[in-house]
């Protein structure tokens, strides 16, 4: 399963996360990543979830992102809930990418299993129909 929290900047975005984040800890029965741009995290969510700097392994694209989600799935298994934090500035602001990155997501948590979460700051009415079902 996949969900999208998209928003403009200053919407809460971060806030709904963090508090899935926590949510997802004190329910899973697996492992809880957090991929985050920066780390800015550190002190919002619990010290259970393993957060993931996108910038010190040098993400800077959609196939990037794919290749980290799926070593991080490679070696884990017991991975149940992935979080992505600032899509667009981990990515590239590139509303089609991040699109097709997203419904890549949809396919990769559906065939392994997990729930992705997956923040992205533009306007929600300007998403594709594909995405639109996600948010």
């Amino acid at each position: 399963m996949i969900n999208v929290i998209m928003g403009l900047k200053g919407s809460g975005k971060t806030k709904k996360m963090i508090d899935s984040i926590n949510e997802a800890v004190a329910s899973a029965n697996g492992d809880v990543v957090c991929i985050e741009y920066g780390k800015k995290l550190t002190y919002d969510v619990s010290y259970r979830v393993r957060l993931v700097d996108s910038q010190e392994y040098g993400i800077s694209n959609p196939d990037m992102l794919k290749g980290l989600l799926s070593g991080l799935h490679a070696g884990n298994f017991d991975i149940t809930n992935v979080y992505i934090d600032n899509l667009y500035k981990t990515i590239g602001k590139d509303r089609a990418a991040g699109e097709e990155f997203i419904l890549w997501c949809a396919a990769f948590a559906e065939a392994n299993n997990m729930n992705i979460t997956v923040t992205v700051s533009d306007d929600p009415e300007q998403a594709g129909e594909e995405i639109k079902k996600y948010l």
